[in-house]
């Protein structure tokens, strides 16, 4: 007798239930809220199921900063995707991507202020870390490249784009009144513009 496909779904299902409910408690109580207890409240789940998918605490919460970062490298893809063939637009895409949902947005930055603050102490956080930032940075120096930055320049460019699109990032989260999306967005494509000359 075989077994119907959609078993294996529901085991998924409550690992990226646990996963998500870890990004919330982080958002909402900060790293020294987030318990194997508060967790698994949020999720609805008893404690044993945490222990059941993932290596304790430290292991659930570095898979959330791997996921919300697939998140973030979904919708800037898309972004890209949507903008066309040509390198221009594909690179002003990826950089303004930041400045819309589900991107900018104080719940998520609210997260990456948690897995920041545990990058600092925890040696797989900041494993983890390194990882999502090369992963937003390498797309970035690859468009950069595309728009004719010399390969050798690419990559601090890329970084200082990339502190640019994070310094309006966590203003339009933390204050969103103080300038709009389309603001940063228009600064954005200015800066590129000087930048690709």
């Amino acid at each position: 007798m075989t077994r119907p496909a959609y078993r294996r779904a529901e085991p998924d299902a409550r690992r990226q239930s646990l996963i998500e409910a870890a990004a919330r408690v982080l958002a909402d109580r900060g790293a020294a809220g987030a318990s194997v207890r508060t967790i698994c409240a949020e999720a609805g789940v008893s404690p044993g199921l945490l222990r059941h998918y993932f290596d304790g605490i430290d292991a659930l919460i570095a898979e959330t900063y791997a996921w919300a970062g697939e998140r973030v490298s979904r919708a800037l893809e898309e972004a890209v995707a949507d903008a066309g063939p040509e390198p221009r637009a594909r690179l002003t895409a990826y950089v303004t991507g930041s400045f819309r949902a589900p991107i900018a947005d104080p719940d998520l930055l609210a997260t990456w202020i948690a897995f920041w603050s545990l990058a600092r102490s925890n040696p797989a956080m900041e494993a983890m870390h390194r990882q999502v930032y090369a992963d937003y940075l390498g797309p970035l120096e690859a468009l950069l490249t595309e728009c004719g930055v010399p390969a050798g320049a690419a990559r601090m460019q890329a970084v200082a784009v990339t502190a640019l699109v994070d310094g309006m990032w966590l203003e339009l989260c933390l204050a969103p009144g103080v300038f709009s999306p389309e603001e940063a967005s228009a600064t954005a494509r200015d800066w590129i513009a000087r930048l690709l000359g």
